[in-house]
């Protein structure tokens, strides 16, 4: 592995060798860990801390920073994005969701309305949602693939590994070029999943979330959770590594996603440019005209 892809250590990392297996991967932490007030006061000084980092990759304005979030629905996608990058500078951060393609998104190539999206350097990007969805739930619903407007379609199970092929040579040519690539799975449970959609319903300022197209994914569980294994084996890859992580209990769960976040920033070894000597001559002078006015 290269040195420029250090890979932090974490428990929930999904290994390269293809041998992840979600049935034996929990959707709560597998021993007793901090309670939620402990989880959040850390989360706290993780933030406080991300908050230094994100200031030297702007200034460092040498690579970037792609935060890619999938899950099931309910699984506290849009409430992790926000409890991780509260508190830290929004305009260093883009987040972008991504929804059922365009008609000018299906005049292009499957991965187009996404990379036209990646973070530019110095900068975090955070996809809720991304390219994944064309091997996750098209793959669930194939129908899909009639109007994509493929040229020449392959046999079904074809597209999905010439989409990963696509997809692992995207990610390496980024990685490459300075965007370092974190991909986050929170795996919800099933019976999580049902709590919180019955939550939803029951109250009045959560109606607005539920959805009945949830209800009826959830009939496709297990197509998913095999989708999900395979995606996860074909993918991670130290420069651009899947993080399996439980989400039963946001606390621990929103915490995890911060610790990794601040682990990778600091691991790019990140610093303040050297200023020249004829700029500091330069700011010099200016500060004796600044201190010189009455």
């Amino acid at each position: 592995m290269s040195k420029r892809f250090k890979v932090t250590e974490s428990p929930h990392l999904v290994p390269f060798d293809g041998t992840f297996k979600v049935r034996k991967h929990e959707t709560r932490p597998t021993k007793k860990d901090r309670s939620p007030e402990e989880s959040d006061a850390e989360l706290a000084g993780l933030i406080a801390h991300m908050q230094k980092l994100q200031a030297k990759l702007l200034a460092d304005d040498r690579r970037a920073l792609l935060l890619v979030f999938q899950a099931m629905d309910a699984a506290g996608k849009d409430g992790t994005v926000k409890a991780v990058t509260s508190g830290i500078n929004p305009a260093g951060v883009e987040v972008y969701s991504f929804k059922k393609p365009s008609d000018l998104d299906l005049d292009h190539d499957f991965l187009w309305r996404t990379y036209r999206c990646m973070p530019e350097r110095g900068r975090i990007g955070i996809f809720n949602r991304s390219y994944y969805e064309e091997v996750l739930v098209v793959r669930v619903h194939p129908e899909i693939l009639d109007y994509q407007k493929l040229p020449d379609r392959p046999k079904l199970k074809e597209v999905w590994h010439e989409r990963y092929d696509s997809i692992r040579d995207m990610e390496r040519h980024l990685a490459r070029n300075g965007t370092h690539i974190l991909k986050f799975w929170l795996h919800v449970s099933k019976k999580e999943q049902k709590q919180r959609l019955l939550a939803r319903i029951d109250d009045p300022a959560a109606n607005w979330k539920f959805s009945g197209a949830d209800i009826r994914e959830r009939e496709h569980w297990d197509q998913y959770m095999e989708a999900y294994q395979d995606v996860l084996n074909e993918t991670s890859r130290p420069w651009a590594p899947w993080y399996a992580i439980p989400a039963d209990e946001k606390h621990y769960m929103r915490r995890a996603v911060a610790q990794i976040v601040v682990d990778t920033l600091e691991s790019m070894k990140l610093e303040y440019p050297d200023v020249p000597a004829a700029a500091k001559a330069d700011m010099q002078k200016a500060k004796r005209e600044l201190l010189r006015e009455k």
